[in-house]
């Protein structure tokens, strides 16, 4: 690996973050890797926990808060200082959180909301300027049918 991620934006228009980070944790896990999540708001990660607890009648996705004990074991860990205490492959940024450093990841994730108008302007100048830092970028939206398709 060379110490910098491939960066995923993914443009929401027809989901919310609810519907669409389940699925992505869940093919992360699948993929034999860890993943974090971080978020600027603490109660952002609340809502989140709740959600890898219900999301499906018949299963949830294991996972921790980074300020609770044994943070290093879990393949999901949220968190929001985004110290990578889980040795995580891929990280999910979400709420227009920091980055912070990315060296170790193998993968970050860059969801945001096109609907709301401040977060998609924040993801347009947060492009710029990796883009400008020579970045691996892929950005992502959905199709009509709702299926996720590379755009750029």
């Amino acid at each position: 690996m060379s110490g910098k991620p491939e960066i995923w934006f993914y443009h929401l228009e027809r989901s919310t973050l609810d519907q669409v980070l389940p699925t992505l944790l869940e093919k992360t896990i699948e993929r034999g890797w860890r993943a974090m999540v971080k978020s600027s708001h603490s109660h952002r990660l609340d809502d989140v926990d709740e959600l890898l607890w219900t999301f499906r009648e018949d299963s949830f996705l294991p996972h921790g808060r980074a300020d609770q004990p044994h943070a290093e074991r879990q393949p999901v860990l949220l968190s929001e200082t985004g110290e990578n205490l889980n040795g995580a492959q891929a990280l999910f940024i979400v709420d227009d959180a920091d980055m912070g450093a990315t060296e170790g990841f193998e993968r970050c994730f860059i969801i945001f909301d096109g609907r709301d108008e401040p977060a998609l302007q924040h993801a347009r100048g947060r492009w710029k300027t990796l883009k400008d830092q020579g970045a691996d970028l892929a950005y992502w939206k959905q199709s009509d049918e709702g299926r996720w398709e590379k755009a750029a």
